[in-house]
């Protein structure tokens, strides 16, 4: 019997990506997310950044009216001003939890239910379990933080690349999984996210990842990347549509994905999952309507396929 897509998740779209421009905190944040909320393919939406606390409040009230769940994403204020949550001097890595606990606040402020954060910069081999220890003790300041309040606000961290675009510490899914086997016994709240688009960056692959960290994912982004030909436009983490000549990922890889995923229990939890779409216009004459509809058009066709014996 084939089951509904949304009775299996919460489809997302991530705002700042898929309307470049905005991830600075500023621009027209109002205008994009209003589009976002008056189309009903989406059930869940990922905010950034947004310096002007009355941005944030007319957003908090279009995000009311929308019915739409709400996660928090930390990528554009921690990208965008160099916070590294695994920093070697003290000073700078509490600047960074500084800085996340403000997201935390803002977060909140939107009515997000989950927060997503990141690590930083790899230091290369010889620091990384040191430089995992000290990302393990940041989060737990963060979440010890959020904690006080008591309104059952979650926390994923995302896996990025670690050798082509971000070059983050956090990164392959063993140390993904080192971090949440630390984290999460204090702190159920704690999980993952990965990336369907960061998987060809880390030279991995969905059969072996997601079994590996099944127990304590979270969530999923869907996305594409180049990484084959470094003079490509879109080349590195830069999430173009699905189909983008030279990319990665299109349809049977979504398909494939959603297989996975199933098969690894993801969509058998009480609560649906979110499932968000990080797309953006890349290449000379797209723009962001179209790129979101190639997103809905390429997810409704993989999930259809992957019920298919």
């Amino acid at each position: 019997m084939e089951t509904s897509l949304y009775s299996a998740m919460r489809l997302g779209i991530v705002h700042f990506k898929a309307y470049p421009g905005i991830e600075t905190g500023t621009g027209p944040i109002v205008e994009t997310l209003e589009k976002i909320c008056a189309d009903e393919f989406w059930t869940a939406v990922e905010v950034g950044w947004m310096k002007d606390y009355r941005v944030r409040n007319t957003a908090r009230a279009l995000l009311d009216q929308s019915h739409l769940s709400v996660a928090y994403a930390t990528q554009p204020k921690a990208l965008t001003n160099k916070l590294n949550l695994n920093h070697p001097d003290r000073a700078e890595r509490q600047k960074a939890v500084d800085a996340i606990r403000d997201c935390v606040d803002e977060a909140r402020q939107l009515g997000a239910e989950v927060v997503r954060l990141i690590a930083g910069k790899d230091p290369g081999d010889a620091e990384r379990e040191e430089a995992k220890k000290r990302l393990v003790d940041s989060l737990c300041q963060i979440l010890d933080y959020a904690g006080e309040e008591k309104d059952g606000l979650a926390f994923t961290l995302k896996l990025f690349d670690r050798s082509i675009d971000k070059k983050n510490l956090i990164g392959p899914a063993p140390d993904a999984l080192d971090i949440a086997k630390a984290v999460r016994p204090d702190f159920p709240n704690f999980g993952l996210l990965v990336d369907l688009s960061h998987f060809p960056l880390l030279d991995e692959r969905p059969e072996e990842s997601i079994p590996l960290l099944a127990e304590h994912l979270e969530a999923v982004h869907l996305g594409n990347c180049v990484f084959r030909n470094r003079n490509h436009p879109a080349y590195g983490d830069i999430q173009p549509r699905f189909g983008v000549p030279g990319g990665e990922t299109d349809t049977p890889e979504v398909t494939q994905f959603f297989r996975t995923l199933r098969a690894n229990g993801f969509f058998d939890r009480p609560e649906r999952p979110i499932v968000s779409a990080e797309v953006r216009p890349v290449l000379a004459g797209e723009i962001s309507e179209v790129v979101l509809a190639n997103a809905k058009r390429v997810i409704r066709d993989a999930w259809a396929l992957s019920q298919r014996p």
